[in-house]
Parts: structure tokens; C-alpha cells; sequence
């Protein structure tokens, strides 16, 4: 029987950011996303602004695998813009991790 190949991780995030601070998350944002697009485990990373509320963001993330997952939340970017950026400005935060199945 042959082994189980790693699956896809998606991650899906949404954010709401504290008031007055919009322009700053979406300075973190389109920083983080364009340096995690560089990293060779990520195949999608799409960041999302609500139109009916501007202070609403959803992330949508693809990596290979956990590995890749895991590497993304170490790398430097992830923690300059999200651990000492958006993580200080949001107001609250919801992550939903799922896994590729066709």
C-alpha cells in the first residue's frame, strides 16, 4: 500500500482590524503577502477587503503542506507583520485550517 501524500493545507482568515488603523493593516498585508508568495512550500496567498466594512480583511492561504505552513509562521515577514504588526492592531482574529480534497 503505498504512502498517504502530504495534503494541501489552505487556511482561511478573517480579520477585524481596530479602528483608524485600516491603512496600516493593509500596509502589513500587502508586505506579508508578497514575501509569502516567495516562499517555495506557498502556492496561493490572496489577501481580501470587505466592501461593506473596511475594517473586515479575509486571507486566503494554500501551502504544499504543514511543513510549508509551519515554515511560513517562522519566517521573519510572518513575524514582523503579523506577530508585531497586525496581531497589535486587530481586534479580533478567526483562522479556519482545511486540507485539499479534489
Amino acid at each position: 500500500m503505498a504512502a498517504k501524500a502530504a495534503a494541501m493545507i489552505v487556511l482561511a482568515v478573517s480579520y477585524v482590524i481596530q479602528r483608524g488603523h485600516e491603512e496600516s493593516a493593509i500596509e502589513h498585508f500587502r508586505a506579508l503577502s508578497e514575501l509569502s508568495r516567495r516562499e517555495p512550500g506557498n502556492r496561493a496567498f490572496f489577501v481580501h477587503r470587505s466592501t461593506d466594512e473596511p475594517r473586515q480583511f479575509f486571507l486566503y492561504e494554500q501551502y504544499l503542506d504543514q511543513a510549508s505552513l509551519d515554515e511560513h509562521r517562522a519566517s521573519p515577514h510572518f513575524n514582523a507583520h503579523v506577530r508585531n504588526g497586525i496581531m497589535h492592531i486587530m481586534e479580533s482574529r478567526s483562522p479556519e485550517t482545511y486540507e485539499l480534497l479534489a
